[in-house]
């Protein structure tokens, strides 16, 4: 288990890059064509055009080089982009290079899941810590991730030096929980609950309602079931 001290290494400061604002369709596309290119790059393919990736993601190849403009990478006439410099140039745009220690609010189903997925550091996000009144689950781990009762977040919120806080509880505590997070330290919130959270301004929120997108998938079905 990292201690607070060896968790210190991990943090850095924004990259100019990193930093620099762009439209959020953009930034929600940049993804989609990292894991595209790292796939690409594991085949050892060197070069792709904005063609090539426009029929695999369907997306318009004009957005795609316009996308990637923001990045100030451009593609060569009849040869494309370099896939290891676009696969580097994303990873470190995105900020997936960099480390983010994070702590988690909630360590249910949901909440346990999150911390077991060690996935999420192939992305940058350390989740450093999980909190929870449940006597259950406090004072264990989960991946060698320590679980504490959420009395003691101000405290090891500071020593972990973490700025993001996962809200994976339950809704009718969601709005309480993002306020005892901002106010031990956290500045960015991500919000699993169906909950729409508020916050002071300087706070960063994104919201990720699995229920919300259960609802979408739901209502086109049966759009689409009906229509035949």
């Amino acid at each position: 288990m990292l201690t607070p001290k060896a968790l210190e290494k991990t943090q850095s400061t924004a990259t100019s890059e990193g930093s620099r604002t762009l439209p959020e369709p953009t930034l929600r596309r940049l993804p989609w064509y990292l894991a595209y290119v790292s796939l690409l790059s594991a085949q050892g393919v060197e070069h792709v055009s904005s063609t090539a990736i426009s029929r695999k993601l369907n997306v318009d190849a004009s957005q795609i080089a316009k996308d990637l403009s923001f990045l100030s990478i451009k593609g060569k006439t009849r040869i494309g982009y370099d896939v290891a410099l676009l696969e580097h140039e994303l990873e470190k745009f995105l900020g997936f290079k960099r480390g983010h220690n994070a702590v988690i609010a909630g360590v249910g189903s949901l909440g346990s899941a999150l911390i077991a997925d060690r996935g999420l550091q192939r992305y940058g996000l350390n989740i450093v810590a999980g909190f929870d009144v449940n006597p259950a689950v406090t004072g264990t781990t989960i991946n060698t991730v320590p679980i504490y009762h959420i009395d003691r977040l101000a405290e090891l919120r500071s020593l972990y030096r973490a700025e993001i806080g996962i809200v994976a509880v339950p809704a009718e505590i969601a709005q309480a929980t993002a306020d005892h997070l901002v106010a031990s330290g956290i500045k960015a919130l991500w919000n699993f609950t169906p909950y729409r959270i508020r916050t002071e301004a300087g706070i960063v929120v994104q919201n990720t309602s699995i229920y919300a997108h259960l609802a979408v998938m739901y209502n086109r079905l049966e759009a689409q079931n009906a229509s035949k």
